[in-house]
């Protein structure tokens, strides 16, 4: 009980999952999808373009074209992917796309590439922040950077098991004040120097014409676009609404174009906003310093209280960082759950807790995120690499995909062609940014996430195999017990609560719960007088927030185990079946075992657990954490319970 009540304090009541009024508190209007999940992207603003204006070296100037061309492919990205949000308002983005246009395998190059990138995504986003925050130290403070980089793992898991707007009503604050300040910067920035806006404009014209008469078109263009493709972090991010269309408020398509109109005004207006900057503010590299940094100094120099306000401005950057990295835990888990319904990682990935959230999916992206600082030590130069590429490998496959969509359906579709055409044009953006990012920065880390991302789609296709012979295996089993005549019978015998009880745990199989029922009745023959069976229907990301999905999940466990108390019945045995629904089967049936077992006390709990040849760690992983669960815990509370094998 002591548990229960320290659990409740840190991180809130359970929430029922049955009650509509419930994903309407969880979900997201637009302004706090905004912040939530659009900080990933307007946070890549703090590097995308210092990495895309440093690639242009002593030809600066060409960086008018590229604040330009930056707004522009940000418009276009947010365009194609508020068409993916129509198409897919069930949420899965990338994933999503790609297997349902692409096919699964496509899909699942696209689902891993995305484990990765929001894995990345909190890794880079913590390490760019502390990075930005021990600057303002003295350098002998940088031997704590680590242990803080830990701690904040540690805070943003804590956030995101309270539940998802609980984590954003904490951090937007500090999204609010980034915009706010840096809003204010480039606009003042600009008018200050508005005077030089026309010799700027000026001078890059004239300069671009003297440097192609002297090299060619082709060298200025192809260094144009190797700092435009260096520069692709700042597009990141964008692809998270998509991800979670699942998770806004109604209507979903509306709130989610919306979100994404604000993404795209605010990330387009602040990365070229700081890339012009630069230009107008004749902006140089300076050690241990950020090119943000030196181009707010250049513009407070003359301010009274500069110090104090830079810090402030810095510690902000700081701050939406960490809001970025915050994204990582609330699209990564999302595209994770999508996975495991398909059946390309472990089950336990789909399941909600109680407050909401996929708790699995959380602790496991905060863990690998900690991996991933440990192994790089942080720097955020390799993590920036590895974030690119998968990101847009995702981007390629998702407008590859529409763009066979728009092609396969333009007899249904009003004006296909300029859909087909949009689709197009931003499938060869991105995929001209990740070839070209991937060949010039191979040996500088693009190795490393082809490795990773490899190795993810290598056991993702293990666990597929294994799920889809398992269920094979238990289809066969199903059918068999299909054969075993069963019909409703009106008059039966009653329950009496004296009488030896076996309760039996029915899960999704049939043919398991029929398994279960006969063997018990082998081991004590003719001993049992009642026949309960009890089953839990689980509310997942499947079915969460879907009304129709939840009715006929309650259905199928309604039938399920009318099924077993029909076959009892026309054998002439006492039976009645009960349904709990929830996202933690194990304590749901633990609460309903307790009252049966007060009302009948002499109850023997039954359940069964696939017994495999090669039974490994892999496979506990896989299979059996229920039974598993439900055993220790009615074992803790004095009840008995037999789990019987099967073998597949």
């Amino acid at each position: 009980m002591i548990s229960v009540n320290l659990k409740h304090f840190f991180f809130g009541s359970p929430r029922d999952p049955l009650n509509p009024k419930t994903y309407q508190h969880v979900a997201l209007i637009a302004f706090f999808a905004w912040v939530g999940l659009g900080a990933d992207g307007l946070s890549s603003s703090c590097y995308g373009p210092e990495e895309a204006f440093i690639a242009l070296g002593s030809h600066s100037y060409l960086a008018f074209y590229l604040a330009i061309a930056t707004a522009f492919t940000v418009f276009i990205i947010s365009i194609a992917y508020s068409q993916v949000i129509e198409l897919f308002p069930g949420g899965g983005g990338g994933y999503r796309v790609a297997t349902m246009l692409l096919g699964p395998h496509v899909g699942l190059i696209s689902g891993s590439a995305l484990i990765v990138d929001y894995v990345l995504t909190i890794a880079i986003s913590i390490a760019s922040g502390c990075d930005a925050l021990f600057s303002l130290m003295p350098y002998s403070a940088q031997e704590y950077k680590f242990v803080t980089e830990i701690a904040l793992i540690f805070v943003l898991i804590f956030l995101n098991l309270r539940g998802m707007k609980e984590s954003i009503k904490v951090l937007m604050p500090i999204f609010i004040g980034f915009v706010i300040t840096h809003v204010f910067l480039i606009i003042y920035g600009i008018l200050s120097h508005k005077s030089l806006i026309h010799v700027v404009v000026k001078d890059t014209l004239e300069s671009t014409f003297q440097f192609a008469q002297a090299t060619g078109w082709v060298f200025v263009i192809s260094l144009f676009l190797r700092a435009y493709s260096l520069g692709g972090g700042t597009y990141t991010g964008l692809e998270s609404v998509s991800n979670n269309v699942n998770r806004l408020a109604n209507p979903r398509i509306a709130t989610g174009k919306w979100t994404m109109f604000y993404n795209a005004i605010s990330l387009s207006f602040t990365a070229a906003g700081i890339i012009f900057l630069y230009l107008l503010w004749d902006v140089k590299p300076t050690p241990g310093q950020t090119l943000n940094a030196v181009a707010f100094q250049n513009i407070m120099a003359h301010w009274q209280y500069r110090d104090i306000i830079l810090a402030i401005v810095l510690f902000l950057e700081a701050g939406l960082l960490f809001v970025a990295a915050n994204t990582g835990f609330l699209g990564g888990p999302s595209v994770l759950a999508s996975m495991a319904l398909d059946a390309w990682v472990p089950n336990r990935f789909r399941h909600l807790s109680s407050r909401l959230v996929t708790q699995n999916g959380i602790v496991v992206f905060g863990v690998a995120s900690l991996l991933i600082l440990a192994w790089t030590h942080g720097a955020v130069s390799i993590l920036v690499v590895l974030y690119s590429i998968n990101v847009f490998l995702t981007f390629s496959l998702s407008l590859l995909g529409l763009c066979v969509y728009w092609i396969t359906h333009r007899q249904q579709i009003s004006r296909w062609y300029f859909r087909l055409s949009l689709s197009f044009f931003g499938f060869l953006i991105c995929a001209g940014i990740l070839c070209i990012t991937l060949f010039s920065k191979f040996m500088s880390g693009g190795w490393m996430t082809v490795v990773i991302t490899t190795i993810v789609i290598f056991i993702c296709l293990l666990i597929h195999r294994h799920y889809r012979q398992v269920k094979k295996d238990l289809k066969t089993i199903d059918d068999v017990f299909e054969t075993i005549p069963i019909r409703e019978i009106e008059e039966h015998s009653e329950l009496e609560t004296g009488k030896p009880t076996a309760v039996f745990f029915i899960g999704n199989s049939r043919g398991a719960g029929m398994h279960t029922l006969l063997w018990a009745q082998r081991m004590f023959p003719e001993h049992f007088k009642n026949f309960i069976f009890l089953s839990a229907g689980v509310v997942d990301v499947e079915n969460f927030g879907a009304h129709k999905s939840l009715v006929a999940m309650q259905k199928e466990v309604e039938d399920r185990l009318d099924y077993f108390v029909n076959f009892c019945h026309y054998h002439h045995y006492a039976s009645i079946a009960y349904s709990v629904f929830g996202t933690d089967p194990v304590s749901l049936l633990g609460d309903l075992s307790e009252k049966i077992n007060k009302q009948f006390p002499n109850s023997i709990f039954f359940s069964s657990k696939l017994i495999f040849e090669k039974d490994n760690w892999i496979t506990r992983l896989l299979h059996n954490e229920t039974p598993a669960a439900l055993q220790n815990c009615l074992h803790l509370k004095g009840m008995q319970m037999v789990i019987l094998p099967m073998k597949v």
